[in-house]
């Protein structure tokens, strides 16, 4: 039998939700009481996700999609409407690091970069926007950060985030008046799997680069992945609804 509260209970979907920031995100909603879809590009790396999810109670979905692939997107959001109920919460997280300095980056590096994190966020929002539109509610959450102020040797990510905010604003004009709000968080240092990798990459030990990190951050320590979350639920909220086209900075201090 089913009950008023699995009738009216919203979909989201994460990308980029197999670990890190995408994870916590993913999780903290699906304790806010969302069925949650966890998409990344390879679908059995989100298991340990959805069933931590579902271990809790909640309703989770794993679905494996390269968020650049036109069709590929298409496919996962008819498949989450289905399997899920219509999403009307959509976290574009997914997102890549291809760092150099603008005279040694190549073309494919940023090529890739604005690929997944420019086209992907394009692409997602397009495909679940018109389930939004329909049921006069939405939530559009773009994860931008601080390097869109400007970052040494991510001119290809810089430019990326910043094409994120200045997207996320226009989807607030068109898309206002259908109930449906967009709004940007832009994360600083957060501890996770990619923060962790640029270290090995500099050759650096975590906790050093941490250290380095942490000290021009004015509460003194670096982010978690919760962190964002929290944000994001915010943001996800029936109460966050004359709040649209804005850019939150989570980064411990004041930026923009």
């Amino acid at each position: 039998m089913t009950t008023s509260s699995e009738i009216t209970t919203r979909t989201a979907i994460v990308t980029g939700a197999a670990r890190g920031i995408g994870a916590g995100v993913a999780k903290r909603l699906a304790e806010d009481g969302l069925a949650v879809a966890v998409l990344d590009l390879d679908e059995a790396a989100c298991k340990a996700v959805v069933d931590e999810i579902d271990a809790a109670g909640g309703r989770a979905l794993a679905v494996g999609v390269d968020v650049a692939d036109e069709e590929g997107v298409q496919t996962a959001v008819e498949r989450v409407a289905a399997e899920l109920g219509d999403p009307t919460v959509l976290v574009n997280n997914a997102g890549i690091l291809r760092d150099n300095l603008l005279f040694k980056m190549s073309v494919s590096d940023w090529d890739a970069v604005m690929a997944v994190h420019l086209r992907g966020s394009f692409l997602l929002t397009r495909a679940v926007q018109g389930y939004m539109t329909k049921a006069g509610f939405g939530r559009i959450i773009n994860l931008s950060s601080t390097s869109a102020l400007g970052n040494r040797g991510q001119a290809n990510y810089a430019a990326a985030k910043a094409g994120i905010q200045g997207f996320t604003k226009t989807l607030a004009f068109e898309l206002g008046k259908f109930g449906v709000t967009a709004n940007a968080i832009a994360p600083g240092f957060i501890e996770t799997e990619m923060t962790k990798a640029t270290a090995d990459r500099l050759g650096v030990p975590f906790d050093e680069f941490k250290a380095f990190v942490v000290k021009d951050i004015p509460v003194a320590r670096g982010g978690l992945p919760a962190d964002i979350a929290h944000a994001a639920s915010f943001f996800a909220s029936e109460g966050a609804g004359f709040v649209s086209g804005q850019v939150l900075y989570v980064a411990g201090g004041p930026k923009a």
